[in-house]
């Protein structure tokens, strides 16, 4: 399956335990893929301020949590688009729907978040090489260009924990299993 460990409070390194009881108070619970990152304390360290960092962007909540949907779409993460399904819909009480349309690179119902999934998904796919006109209509649905740096922020974040993912093949947390999700195309 794999080698590396989905850490416990007891089993981390020493520098990951309070990171990792941080983030037990925060959620009730240790999502697995951050008790993978806790290998490494410094990882773990900076997977958290990154994703602090992007909390405080002018990005809402339900924003945010649909650009870490995207990213983790298009990167086939499993174990994120099954998180962050959860977390948009419970936490940042997300509608359903544009989750759905998310997971399912559907069209959103909303036109400037089906402009801000779009927007994520090309800079994921095309590593950050996006034409001039999807830039222009991301900027025209009514994002800032300070909003196209925080969508990078997120880029880069979700890039990092999907490939954590992908590389130490995280188990579910039970927490996230409601939102299951297979990528469309084949994985290795």
């Amino acid at each position: 399956m794999t080698n590396f460990t989905v850490h416990t409070l007891e089993t981390a390194p020493a520098r990951s335990r309070p990171l990792l009881e941080g983030l037990k108070k925060a959620f009730g619970f240790v999502p697995n893929l951050y008790a993978a990152i806790a290998e490494s304390p410094a990882a773990l360290q900076g997977a958290l301020a990154i994703g602090e960092a992007f909390s405080k962007s002018t990005l809402s909540p339900g924003e945010q949590q649909l650009v870490a949907l995207a990213v983790s779409e298009a990167n086939d993460c499993q174990f994120c688009v099954a998180a962050h399904s959860t977390i948009a819909k419970h936490l940042a009480k997300a509608d359903p729907a544009l989750v759905a349309a998310a997971r399912d690179r559907e069209p959103l119902p909303d036109a400037k978040l089906d402009a801000l999934v779009s927007f994520t998904r090309k800079i994921a796919e095309q590593r950050g090489f996006v034409a001039p006109a999807d830039l222009a209509a991301f900027l025209k649905a009514g994002y800032t260009k300070a909003q196209v740096i925080e969508v990078l922020l997120g880029v880069g974040m979700k890039t990092f924990n999907n490939y954590v993912d992908h590389i130490a093949r995280v188990p579910l947390n039970d927490q996230f299993k409601a939102e299951a999700w297979q990528p469309k195309r084949k994985v290795a």
